[in-house]
This record gives structure tokens, C-alpha cells and sequence, in this order.
């Protein structure tokens, strides 16, 4: 599920690249708001030797949470939260989590609708106008829960390459929601609303806007009423309140796949302000949410279940696993089982955040590099089955 399909294809500005800043280490001092028992856990050894396996390999920094109900949360850490200043990630770290806030995005348009605010059935052309449904294909047809659940059939802005060159010529550019639609108007959709499913982050921007535009404030406070502060999320922020903010570790890319990595901290510009992106978190906060999610203490239970009815795409990758879609989230079929799951990345982030439903154990890991040989230790199929096989 990346984000930035083929952007590093066009990185011709590499002079944009900011050196390391010097900054206390006291910059990243955090820490939890309960005790932390991890290093008593029965699993402790073998899930940092995980980690630290991970960074061996050429990632930087990786944070993880583990849930089991039989042994409850795990969190830990390994790698550099700053190589400029020779900073150690520590479990309590933020990072940007790309597009896991998708489903958090989701969650809060069900939450609408149990508030009788909306309907999933309802097109969005109910609630929006102007060019954003006159010149985006399909906008004019699509219904909310069309857009939820990627079988609107509406042009994914990123794989405009006009949109990639203009981003990485200025990468440190604040992006706004309509300017970034602008590159998915006049583009042919991928099929007819509800004929298939594909990934596209122009139905979340548009998801976005349509929680704005009935709640009448940003998005992003809607989620900090409804989900942030109710659940005791205060490691979990959005970037447009504060796109780098106090703590935040580092981001770094493997530009030319030689593990040589470049800073990447102040990129990642286009999702400050969209409801495809730009949520800044730590996993610790991530399982929590995903499990108060599952047990249905977020959205009632009828909400719940329309969020995990799946959708097959017509085509399966060839080199990811199964998968099917839902409403801000996706199933896939693992050698460990079924998982529902959401990925993210920015510019020197990744993120995944993994739920399985046979016995609840959640797993959510965030990464401060990608791209490069990096994604093979963190990304890839290949890469989630050795975490998996790890953990799980």
C-alpha cells in the first residue's frame, strides 16, 4: 500500500536535502503515561533481537508494539532516532505513519453516520461541489462508501507524474487539499464506481473535505474530539497543527540504494493537510487504537461489521499477499493467518499496523527510513513474514 508510487524516480533535486540539524539529545526525551513492564515480558529477548536484526540490516530506527492477550503489550525500540546527533530510538519516539490514517479517517466517517449525519450509500456529491466533482471522473457517481473503500474508481493524484515532478522540484512545499486534486481532474478513472477496487488517495483527500464540510472545522480537530482525546491518544497528532514537531525522530531514504542514507525530515509536504496522510503517532498509541477498534469500542458493532465487508480485487499484485479491501482497511491472507492490516509511508517513514482476528493479537511497527534496499527489511512481503514469524 505505498503511498509515493515510483516519486523517487524523479528525485532530480537532491540539493533540497537539509544537512542534520544539531539538536539535544534532550529533544527526544519522552515517555509513557503508565508503567511499562516490556522488559519483564516473556517475549522480550526474541522481539528485540528481532529489531535489532531489522536495524542490522540497514534500517535506521524501528519502534514495535505487541499485543497478546496472554501476555499483554509489549513495546520496544532499536536503531537511531538521529544519526547527526547520535540519538537511540526509544519506544515512546513519534514518527510520521503516512497512510494508517486512513483508517482512522474511516472510522471517523462511520462515526458520522451513527450520528445520523450521513449516509455511506449517500453520494459525495451530496455534500461536495464545485471542481471537485466536475472534473474528477466519477466524482459525480461515487458514493461514500465507494471512496471508503477504494472501488470509486477515481484517479490516484500521486501517479500524475506532472504531480511528482512538481512535488520533488520544491519538496519542502506545504501542499492544500485542492491543490493537490487538481491533478486527478481530467483523468480517466480506473472503472465504473463499484466495478473493482484500487488504491487511490484522491478518495481520502475528498473524504477529508466532506468530514470538514459537515462538521464545520478541520479534520483533523474532528479526530482529535473524536478519537485522539477520547481514547487517551497523547502520542498521536496530526501535521498540520505542527508538521515537525518536538520529538519527532528523524526521516532518512536510501536515495541510491546503497544504504548510504540522506536526512529526509522536512519533506513529505503534500499530506499535511489531507485526510490521506500526514498523521504523526508511536505504536504504542496505534495498538491501542486498533484494539479498542476491533473490540468495539470506538464504532458500534453494525458499524463495525460494514467496515469489514471485503471487496476482492480483480487483479491480485503478484508480489504481495492475498489481499481484500474494506472500509479504511484491508484483509490479507498470511502464513500465520488472516490479518487485517494498514501500511503508511512518507519521505523516511514507514509504518504497518497489523490485527489478527483469531486471537486478537495487534502488531504495529514504524520505521524512521525506507526506499532503496531499506524497504526489502521493512516493507515488502517478504519482510512482514519475518516479522511475522517472529512475533506472531
Amino acid at each position: 500500500m505505498n503511498k509515493i508510487t515510483n516519486l523517487l524516480i524523479v528525485f532530480l533535486f537532491i540539493s533540497a536535502c537539509r544537512e542534520g540539524e544539531n539538536i539535544e539529545p534532550s529533544f527526544y526525551t519522552c515517555e509513557f503515561n503508565f508503567p511499562d513492564s516490556s522488559l519483564t515480558h516473556p517475549e522480550h529477548q526474541q522481539y528485540q533481537n528481532l529489531l535489532d536484526e531489522i536495524v542490522s540490516n540497514g534500517v535506521v530506527g524501528i519502534s514495535m508494539s505487541v499485543f497478546k492477550p496472554q501476555d499483554g503489550m509489549w513495546i520496544g525500540a532499536g536503531g537511531m532516532a538521529d544519526l547527526h546527533n547520535a540519538v537511540s530510538m526509544q519506544p515512546c519516539n513519534i514518527s510520521r505513519v503516512g497512510s494508517t490514517v486512513k483508517m482512522y479517517t474511516a472510522v471517523t466517517v462511520l462515526k458520522l453516520q451513527e450520528e445520523g449525519k450521513l449516509n455511506l450509500d449517500d453520494k459525495i456529491a451530496d455534500y461536495l461541489d464545485g471542481d471537485v466533482i466536475d472534473k474528477i471522473e466519477n466524482a459525480d457517481e461515487a458514493t461514500i462508501r465507494q471512496l471508503l473503500q477504494h472501488s470509486s474508481g477515481i484517479y490516484n493524484y500521486i501517479q500524475n507524474l506532472v504531480f511528482q515532478t512538481a512535488s520533488t522540484n520544491d519538496l519542502i512545499r506545504e501542499w492544500k487539499p485542492e491543490d493537490l486534486l487538481q491533478y486527478a481532474y481530467h483523468k480517466s478513472a480506473y472503472f465504473p464506481p463499484g466495478d473493482d477496487v484500487a488504491y487511490s488517495n484522491t478518495n481520502y483527500i475528498m473524504l477529508g473535505m466532506l468530514i470538514e464540510k459537515i462538521e464545520g472545522k478541520p479534520f483533523y480537530d474532528v479526530f482529535e474530539e473524536k478519537l485522539f482525546s477520547p481514547l487517551g491518544l497523547t502520542l498521536t497528532q496530526f501535521a498540520a497543527e505542527d508538521p515537525v514537531p518536538d520529538g519527532i525522530v528523524r526521516g532518512y531514504i536510501d536515495l541510491y540504494s546503497n544504504l548510504q542514507v540522506l536526512e529526509s525530515t522536512y519533506f513529505s509536504g503534500w499530506d499535511y493537510y489531507t485526510a490521506d496522510g500526514g498523521l504523526i503517532s508511536n505504536p504504542y498509541d496505534m495498538n491501542r487504537f486498533f484494539l479498542e477498534l476491533m473490540r468495539g469500542h470506538i464504532i458500534n458493532a453494525n458499524s463495525l461489521n460494514e467496515m469489514l465487508i471485503w471487496i476482492t480485487p480483480k487483479e491480485q499484485d503478484a508480489e504481495f499477499f492475498p489481499i481484500q479491501y474494506g472500509l479504511g482497511i484491508f484483509r490479507i491472507e498470511t502464513p500465520q493467518g488472516i490479518a487485517y492490516m494498514h501500511s503508511g509511508d512518507a519521505i523516511g517513514y514507514y509504518a504497518n499496523m497489523l490485527y489478527f482476528p483469531d486471537d486478537s493479537t495487534t502488531i504495529v511497527y514504524a520505521v524512521n527510513s525506507n526506499y532503496g534496499k531499506i524497504d526489502q527489511f521493512v516493507s515488502t512481503q517478504a519482510a512482514m513474514e519475518n516479522i511475522l514469524e517472529a512475533v506472531k
